[in-house]
């Protein structure tokens, strides 16, 4: 049987629950807030099952310390503090994640990121394949033969798209190998790292294209641009040989390079992490979440065990404001506006 190693970006995906399901405010009967917590569980099952894989792993934010931010202080400093009903459900989730024997990790002044990327370099490693499951587009960098990105947009999982090498150039124009360069030219409003003054996504993708890397092309400018000006036009060749372009470009490649060595304490033959899932620890923790209404899909897909729904107390599933809990979306005309 193939291995298959799921990796999940925790904080991603925990935020996006907890910003979409705010709405409707569910707490534990002890008062914690729990919407973002059952909304990662039942994204993990939906992921789980589309998938197939054979382990999971999932990272989190070092929630206390930053060697980016504290090596580049600019590094996400225009972001506020977040909220404790959030910081509560972050805490919450990796605790229910570690209950039912799913690996967790936070690396000590590191980022769900850099858990991704070392998971996918441990997964080829093993002669696996991997799956990295996230909204962020940094992770767009590690796709290649072994690894594919699920991105997950608006409508869950079941419609988002799966991204290979092939598709990504489809999408935006570039190789993964280049995506880094794309995005440092681009820039992070995110993050708050500006990129290159003037050069756009399209532009930078046009760049790449023609001139195969950034370091390239500020190589070219520097003998006078004659290549970078066929591509981009004299403006853009202008763009790139400003006071601290090339500058801007180092140092976002810098804060954007993921650590690939993250110790992710697994085994893909077995262990934590590994699947099937104890089907009572599985039952314990959906039940203890609300998600008695999924409960019997979570056992069949994370314990590979069907159950009879006899075995569970009729109740109905949670008001999704009329739309199913996994909208589908339009497919639109342009595929990229459903990545970006």
């Amino acid at each position: 049987m193939a291995q298959v190693l799921l990796a999940v970006d925790g904080n991603s995906l925990v935020h996006r629950a907890y910003h979409a399901q705010a709405r409707t405010g569910v707490h534990s009967a002890d008062g914690r807030p729990t919407w973002a917590v059952r909304g990662l569980l039942s994204q993990l099952v939906a992921a789980v099952e589309r998938v197939g894989p054979t382990s999971i792993v999932v990272g989190f934010d070092d929630p206390d310390a930053s060697h980016r931010r504290d090596t580049w202080p600019q590094y996400k400093a225009h972001r506020v503090d977040k909220l404790d009903s959030l910081v509560d459900q972050l805490i919450c989730a990796a605790d229910v994640l570690r209950e039912l024997g799913i690996a967790v990790v936070v690396p000590p002044g590191l980022e769900a990121d850099d858990v991704l990327a070392s998971a996918a370099t441990f997964a080829a490693g093993a002669g696996a394949t991997a799956v990295i499951m996230t909204s962020d587009r940094d992770a767009f960098s590690l796709i290649d033969d072994t690894t594919t990105v699920l991105r997950i947009i608006d409508g869950g999982v079941e419609s988002s798209p799966m991204l290979t090498p092939s598709r990504l150039m489809t999408m935006i124009g570039v190789r993964p190998d280049q995506y880094r360069d794309y995005a440092a030219l681009r820039g992070d409003a995110s993050d708050n790292l500006p990129g290159v003054r003037g050069i756009g996504p399209k532009t930078a993708a046009t760049l790449l294209r023609e001139l195969g890397s950034a370091r390239a092309a500020f190589d070219d400018v520097a003998r006078g641009g004659e290549r970078v000006a066929a591509a981009i036009g004299n403006a853009g060749a202008r763009r790139l040989a400003a006071d601290g372009a090339r500058e801007a470009w180092e140092l976002n490649c810098q804060i954007m390079t993921m650590h690939r060595d993250v110790p992710l304490g697994i085994d893909l033959a077995g262990g934590v992490g590994a699947l099937p899932l104890a089907i009572d620890v599985v039952q314990a923790a959906f039940q203890a979440q609300q998600l008695t209404w999924t409960t019997t899909t979570a056992v069949r897909v994370l314990c590979d065990q069907e159950t009879r729904d006899a075995e569970w107390p009729d109740e109905p599933a949670p008001d999704w404001g009329g739309r199913p809990r996994f909208a589908p979306l339009p497919v639109p005309k342009n595929e990229q506006l459903a990545l970006f």
